[in-house]
């Protein structure tokens, strides 16, 4: 998968160290992933999200910290859309994206 905006996840762990090799590992296995369907999402993490517009929640360090993402199947692309603790997913806008 081609993932846009890695920068968004480098950014995000220099303020918050603690979920930069959860970040980190998360990255490497999208960017050599090749996922065509939601299922094969599921498959490899079962606990995460599917919402409209083909948005994906995955959920990080322990689900401390959600992964906001939208996906591109055709393409093969995964757009970086948030990443946050659980309590500031809950206030994002999701009407924003």
């Amino acid at each position: 998968m081609h993932v846009i905006k890695k920068k968004t996840l480098t950014d995000y762990s220099e303020t918050h160290a603690i979920v930069k090799a959860d970040l980190d590992s998360w990255y490497i296995e999208a960017k050599s992933a090749i996922w065509k369907t939601p299922q094969d999402i599921k498959n490899r993490f079962s606990s995460a999200s599917f919402l409209a517009d083909n948005k994906v929640v995955f959920n990080i360090h322990g689900n401390d910290y959600r992964l906001l993402t939208r996906i591109n199947y055709d393409s093969g692309t995964v757009f970086i859309l948030f990443i946050g603790t659980h309590a500031e997913y809950n206030k994002y806008d999701m009407g924003a994206i």
